[in-house]
């Protein structure tokens, strides 16, 4: 039993797993500080309000509501988080791999061989 617990700890996707999932607890605070800072604001600039809470929420009577307004702000906060990982994160890491100069690759081993071969039928 312990055998198998220690093939599955050991697994290289377990381990790539827990190290994105640290990664990803101590890169979480600069996400919402991205989020909180710069992108909040702008969206409170353009609606008027911090959050679209109280947007679309409908009385069904009785004191019941149908609230709209809350699932429209977690989806507009996912869409912002998302925003922010991809064009601040994403897009420069990205760049940063790519190489700066792409190599034209020549003819292949093939197609060198086939030349010599014919250059030496002639």
């Amino acid at each position: 039993m312990l055998k198998g617990f220690k093939e599955f700890i050991m697994r290289g996707n377990v381990i790539d797993l827990a190290v994105a999932f640290v990664i990803g607890l101590a890169f979480a605070p600069i996400v919402t500080k991205i989020v909180d800072g710069l992108i909040t604001p702008l969206i409170s600039r353009i609606f008027g309000q911090p959050n679209l809470d109280s947007v679309g929420n409908i009385d069904i009577g009785k004191g019941a509501w149908l609230a709209f307004g809350p699932v429209f702000t977690a989806i507009l906060n996912f869409l912002a988080v998302a925003a922010a990982i991809y064009f601040l994160i994403v897009v420069p890491m990205n760049k940063f791999k790519k190489p700066a100069v792409e190599v034209e690759s020549g003819p292949t081993e093939i197609q060198l061989l086939a030349e010599i071969r014919d250059s030496v039928k002639k």
